[in-house]
């Protein structure tokens, strides 16, 4: 019997993909039509999607509306930004000096599980409950992704390219700037699509519990409370932050393609 070889399978193109996550999106919304139409849920819980992505599109006119998606993106991009100003040096701190790494260590793994969320009173105690509540909690949420993998990066970098450095004479910094963070780029690359991902739940949710001002989430939470609650307002406000978390991450995913395509390259040949 003669050994058959497997062609490997080619990677799929970018429109392929995009492709097949359409044709995701409209099963998904033909199924909440079904449901929706038929009876098997109340229409006064689960809107037909007709109605809901309706609602959506007409709400990016809305000025009222228009201010409350401004407000998020605002905390979301400040929050994020901030956690990455943060992480980042951080990371390659504690990555490179196993010291402070190991003095730090307990008071890391003591506040990295803490719940964003659970920090609501004690942040609006002492910083009120208007934007900055909102960037601090962000902040401190989407900290962790990009600290971890800044770390994890630097213990992947090649040791013998740093030896190599120190061969010629380098010193400790300019090592860590020439080879240890070109190498770790990727990493941190990826720790900030992660905590975009956080940053953009923090910014909601936060909202919701607080349920002042304007925002993503206020608009959701004053929607829920309505009477009676006006569920198509409340999944077309969901509806546009998901439609925003696919659009930043597919952009991130662009960025980090376009930019670290040899670190693909090198992933995929080992």
């Amino acid at each position: 019997m003669s050994a058959t070889t497997l062609a490997p399978a080619r990677p799929a193109t970018a429109r392929t993909r995009w492709a097949r996550g359409a044709a995701g999106a409209i099963g998904f919304a033909a199924l909440v039509e079904l449901v929706s139409r038929t009876g098997l849920v109340d229409a006064d819980f689960l809107p037909p999607a007709t109605l809901i992505v309706r609602r959506a599109l007409a709400l990016p006119a809305d000025p009222a509306f228009q201010g409350h998606a401004l407000t998020s993106l605002l905390a979301w991009a400040a929050g994020l930004g901030l956690a990455a100003v943060l992480a980042v040096p951080l990371g390659l701190l504690l990555g490179s000096v196993p010291v402070i790494d190991a003095a730090t260590r307990s008071v890391v793994e003591f506040l990295r599980p803490i719940p964003s969320v659970a920090l609501i009173p004690l942040v609006a105690l002492v910083l009120g409950t208007g934007l900055q509540l909102r960037i601090t909690l962000v902040v401190y949420a989407s900290l962790w992704p990009i600290l971890y993998n800044t770390m994890y990066g630097l213990r992947e970098v090649d040791p013998v390219a740093k030896e190599s450095l120190r061969a010629y004479g380098f010193g400790p910094a300019a090592v860590l700037l020439r080879v240890s963070l070109p190498s770790a780029a990727p990493f941190i690359m990826t720790g900030v699509r992660l905590a975009a991902g956080v940053a953009l739940i923090l910014t909601v949710s936060t909202e919701i519990v607080a349920g002042r001002g304007e925002g993503m989430g206020v608009f959701i939470f004053f929607a829920g409370i309505a009477v009676p609650a006006r569920m198509t307002d409340i999944l077309a406000g969901v509806f546009w932050v998901g439609v925003f978390g696919v659009l930043v991450n597919a952009l991130l995913v662009a960025v980090e393609r376009r930019f670290f395509r040899w670190h693909h390259v090198a992933r995929e040949a080992a």
